[in-house]
């Protein structure tokens, strides 16, 4: 099996897959990553109102280990995310609320995955939908 550079983990939202490409391909990483899409990205892989989705995230993860050989994960959330307003309920929802929200995922996930998986590195972005 080929041995590839990167798993993505991504957001599912429609608005929000041109972003991402563009994003990779400016790495030039395109053709050269697994991907994982799922609501929320980070926040849907960490945040207990999505619990039945962690292990799912953890199964995939590993095995894109084992099979394209990989040694990154790019974990890449957006602003105006819908699931860190459902994260957040019926409080206030603001950016810098929104910020934490997403910045606590990304804490969960470094932890989780440096026990699990000790020589993965991880790589972190928030996108605009905007530009």
């Amino acid at each position: 099996m080929k041995k590839y550079e990167a798993m993505v983990l991504s957001c599912m939202d429609p608005r929000f897959q041109p972003k991402v490409y563009k994003y990779l391909k400016g790495k030039k990483l395109t053709g050269k990553y697994s991907s994982f899409t799922i609501a929320g990205a980070g926040i849907g892989v960490t945040h207990k109102k999505f619990k039945k989705w962690h292990s799912t995230f953890i199964d995939n993860l590993s095995t894109s280990i084992k099979l394209h050989k990989i040694n990154k994960l790019i974990v890449i959330n957006h602003k105006d995310c819908g699931a860190a307003k459902i994260v957040n309920g019926k409080k206030k929802f603001t950016s810098i609320i929104e910020n934490k929200i997403h910045k606590d995922s990304f804490k969960v996930i470094k932890k989780t995955l440096n026990k699990k998986f000790p020589n993965l590195k991880i790589y972190f972005k928030i996108l605009s939908l905007k530009d």
